[in-house]
Parts: structure tokens; sequence; C-alpha cells
């Protein structure tokens, strides 16, 4: 009896030890995961809404530490300078969501790529810029007509509207 209870405790210490090494390969800090948009970890949960942001969005995790709730974004593309704007601004509006939901400030979300993790403060500057952009889009939301950016042929090809884009490259 005692040697299975001992088999037990050494299998229970192996199956923590797995989830912690997962974790941390997913570039997650240490807390509890307390919502999932992946199907890996959790059931998905509902988007988070803002009305008065006009804003809607879905970190792939949240993670409760301590009195912290920190927005984990994980991406699939390599990264060779650094975390691009579009991400970091995305982190920062999870935070936005963040704080309007739970009526706590992250002080940080993570950025995780396959080859990379970036700790994102979520300073006040952070907010303001993310902020001045969701207005912009606002603004561009309400024009009637809308030049598309075309600054990547790839994303271009790849894009869902090609087939009726008047300005898609050739």
């Amino acid at each position: 009896m005692p040697t299975l209870a001992i088999l037990l405790i050494l299998l229970a210490l192996l199956l923590l030890w797995l989830a912690r090494r997962q974790q941390h390969a997913a570039g997650m800090p240490g807390g509890q995961v307390i919502y999932s948009d992946t199907r890996g970890w959790l059931s998905v949960e509902k988007p988070f809404y803002d009305a008065a942001l006009g804003l809607t969005g879905r970190p792939d995790y949240l993670v409760e530490q301590g009195d912290q709730i920190i927005p984990v974004e994980v991406k699939s593309a390599r990264v060779d300078q650094g975390p691009y704007d579009s991400h970091i601004y995305q982190l920062a509006a999870y935070c936005l969501l963040v704080e309007r939901s739970y009526g706590k400030r992250p002080a940080y979300g993570i950025l995780h790529y396959p080859n990379r993790t970036y700790r994102i403060d979520f300073t006040s500057e952070l907010e303001s810029a993310t902020l001045a952009l969701l207005e912009e889009i606002h603004m561009n939301e309400r024009r009637k007509e809308l030049h598309r950016s075309h600054e990547s042929p790839a994303r271009c090809t790849g894009c869902g509207y090609r087939s009726i884009c008047e300005q898609r490259l050739r």
C-alpha cells in the first residue's frame, strides 16, 4: 500500500511538472488561467465587449497572478526584430478590455511568438496611442470610400476580399 501511495505522489508531481513546462512553453506567466480562446486548455469563452470604446476582443489567455490579470496573445509567426506594432496595439486593446471588464488595470501583457516572448508594459502612453488608433478606426468606418493599404503583396494575395476589391494588386 505505501508503494502505491508513493507512485501516485510521483505521478502527481510529474503531471504538475509537465503542466508547468507546457505553460512556460506557451509564454504564459505563472498563475491561474481564467480565460482561454483556444480549445487546448479550456472551453472557448465569449468575447469581451465595451460599448463605449466600440471594441470587442478575445485574448488567447487571461492569467490571474495575485491581484493582476494578464492578457496573453500567442502568435504563430516568428519575429526577428521585435514584436509587430499591430500585435502591440492588439494586446493593448485587450488590456483596455480587461480593465473595463474586471476593474483591474493590467500592468503588462504578454506577446508570445514561437521564437521569443515579450512583456509589453501597459503604460499610459500606450493606452493613449491605442485610444487614438481606435478613434481613427471608428472615423474610417464612417467614411464612404476607404483606400486599402497595399504595403504587403502577400497579404493582398491572401485577402478574403481580393475577388471584389478594385484596389487589389495585380
